[in-house]
């Protein structure tokens, strides 16, 4: 099999517990611009993010408790990192489930559509030796 080729990371997902603490510190502290915050307090969407560059974004969910808990594994997961996304080529995530259970790496959600830093995208989420959630995904 040939290997995945890597080109970028997409976003970043951080577990908060106080949504407008968190934008605050990120907008004003360090200077990110917010987006998708309206759809977020209007209830249309789960999470808003604020922005590090055009291909590059936080996204801040609203923690709801001590770690999370992985649907197959049962495993408690600690800290603030929900997960984090790459970017591949087509050519890369076409064969990506198989190339992911031939490595014996189960598959947790996807393909499936998601919106990331450039819009829609399709995704496929596993998890890495540690239990932290991965996400690759084709723009």
């Amino acid at each position: 099999m040939k290997p995945i080729k890597i080109t970028e990371l997409d976003h970043i997902v951080l577990n908060v517990k106080d949504i407008d603490r968190s934008l605050d510190f990120y907008t004003k502290v360090l200077g990110l611009k917010c987006e998708r915050l309206a759809e977020f307090r209007e209830g249309k969407i789960g999470f808003p993010s604020v922005r590090i560059n055009e291909h590059t974004i936080i996204d801040l969910f609203p923690s709801k408790g001590e770690g999370r808990t992985p649907e197959k594994s049962g495993e408690k997961i600690q800290g603030n990192l929900n997960h984090f996304c790459f970017v591949v080529e087509k050519e890369d995530f076409g064969g990506i489930v198989d190339y992911l259970k031939g490595h014996s790496v189960p598959i947790r959600q996807g393909p499936i559509s998601r919106w990331g830093a450039r819009g829609r995208a399709t995704s496929v989420y596993f998890l890495d030796p540690d239990g932290n959630e991965v996400e690759i995904r084709c723009y």
